[in-house]
């Protein structure tokens, strides 16, 4: 089973790249998030025509998640996370597919920090890090993936003090990511490529892409019966490279049955 993770930053605007994508890589399930489209404007029948069945939530301009499978319609359990039932906002929803728990999740940005921002950012990490712990401890196979808007560490951004300001660097929230780690999930990429900086974003500012001055954001972490399936994991990083792309590249990992 091959499980993506790609901030498409615009389904609409994106659909031509994530329809090639899709074709060339054949992922059987894929995570979208940041759709910037409403409920009814998803483009399901499109991606139906590609062979993949969908279930998403949309919001107008902002935000929005979305799961695909390969020959399979997901089998939606959740489309927010749990916590605050005044949170309107599109950033989470989890199904099941082929016996495996997928979620897609979209972290808060946080910027500009620190303010009310930053702190919805660090709440809704407090509630992920509650409902992941019950997660783990059901004991299912589950694929906590997404854009979590963290870089874990210095290794996981390129060498510069550019962004030391920046939510996505600051140590609460690193230390929140890394107590998702201390609950037993493993960092599917980081696991397979300890020594290897490793990149899912460059910001369309600076010549980033070009200069390869990327951040690694977007994790899809493995609870305890999915570890000893992990046979590989990566990063399709030419798809950054695309007229029109997004600011991310679809990472992803293929498990063993």
């Amino acid at each position: 089973m091959k499980v993506a993770t790609f901030n498409i930053n615009n389904v609409n605007r994106r659909l031509p790249n994530l329809l090639a994508w899709l074709d060339a890589a054949r992922p059987d399930v894929v995570c979208l998030q940041e759709l910037k489209a409403s409920q009814a404007e998803f483009p399901v029948a499109a991606i139906n025509e590609a062979g993949y069945g969908a279930i998403w939530k949309g919001q107008k301009t902002w935000n929005g998640v979305a799961i695909l499978a390969r020959g399979a319609d997901p089998i939606q359990t959740r489309s927010e996370l749990p916590g605050d039932p005044e949170d309107k906002q599109a950033r989470y929803i989890e199904a099941a597919v082929n016996g495996v728990l997928i979620t897609s999740l979209y972290l808060p940005n946080g910027n500009p920090q620190p303010g009310p921002k930053f702190d919805y950012k660090l709440a809704w990490l407090e509630r992920l890090l509650a409902h992941a712990a019950e997660l783990y401890a059901s004991g299912l196979p589950v694929v906590l993936a997404g854009d979590y808007n963290v870089v874990p560490t210095d290794f996981d951004i390129y060498p510069t003090k550019s962004w030391d300001d920046d939510a996505l660097l600051q140590p609460e929230s690193r230390a929140a990511y890394r107590r998702l780690l201390d609950q037993g999930w493993l960092d599917s990429i980081r696991s397979l490529h300890p020594d290897e900086r490793v990149y899912t974003f460059w910001d369309y500012m600076r010549n980033r892409w070009p200069r390869d001055a990327g951040l690694r954001l977007d994790h899809l972490l493995l609870s305890e019966p999915l570890k000893p399936k992990l046979v590989a994991a990566g990063v399709d990083r030419e798809v950054r490279g695309l007229e029109n792309a997004s600011d991310h590249a679809p990472a992803w990992i293929e498990l063993e049955p």
